[in-house]
């Protein structure tokens, strides 16, 4: 059960990275300071007052960065597999701290599928919805996607850390969801007349 845990909080913190990619993990590092997540050996430190500012300044580069019409577009080429890579250290820090005799095969299996696939997935929509956005209002409306994204990086986070089975069901709903929805672009776009 622990592990099974630990994996829906790997998943939705991993959703999150896919929105923006240092806000889950200075939101763990907040969580760790405070005293509502138990961090273990090797972790300790991203409850550190060092970890907190440099999650904060990485995370208030990333925010604002998002914020410039042009860079937004730019910033996803690397955000993409950064976010990919991120969700696979969330998912394989909380699996490994939950249980630690998990294989290094099963762990990092895991984490690459369930975590780097999430996260990859979710930043992979939101490229697309961004590239939407430039393309039909010229980059006017990015800024409040941008903003959006912020927040639900933020929530989902909380979400994760709070309760972290219903942060996986709504990511699943979620990618479900978004995965309809460009499927049925697709069938239209497939069947427009020529």
């Amino acid at each position: 059960m622990e592990l099974l845990l630990s994996l829906c909080l790997g998943i939705g913190l991993s959703a999150a990275c896919g929105f923006r990619i240092f806000v889950p993990f200075l939101i763990v590092s907040l969580a760790a300071h405070s005293g509502h997540l138990t961090l273990s050996g090797d972790l300790l430190w991203l409850g550190s007052a060092a970890a907190i500012a440099l999650f904060s300044i990485a995370t208030g580069i990333e925010v604002i960065a998002y914020y410039i019409p042009w860079l937004d577009n730019a910033l996803d080429l690397l955000a993409e597999p950064a976010a990919i890579i991120a969700g696979m250290l969330m998912t394989a820090t909380f699996m490994h701290s939950a249980v630690g005799g998990v294989s290094p095969l099963l762990l990092w299996t895991t984490a690459a599928i369930a975590g780097g696939g999430t996260a990859g997935l979710v930043e992979g929509f939101t490229i697309l919805a961004r590239l939407g956005s430039t393309a039909t209002t010229g980059g006017l409306a990015n800024p409040l996607f941008a903003t959006v994204e912020v927040g639900s990086a933020a929530t989902l986070s909380l979400l994760a850390l709070s309760a972290p089975a219903i942060a996986a069901l709504t990511v699943l709903f979620l990618l479900g969801l978004s995965l309809h929805r460009l499927a049925k672009l697709w069938r239209r776009w497939r069947d427009r007349p020529r």
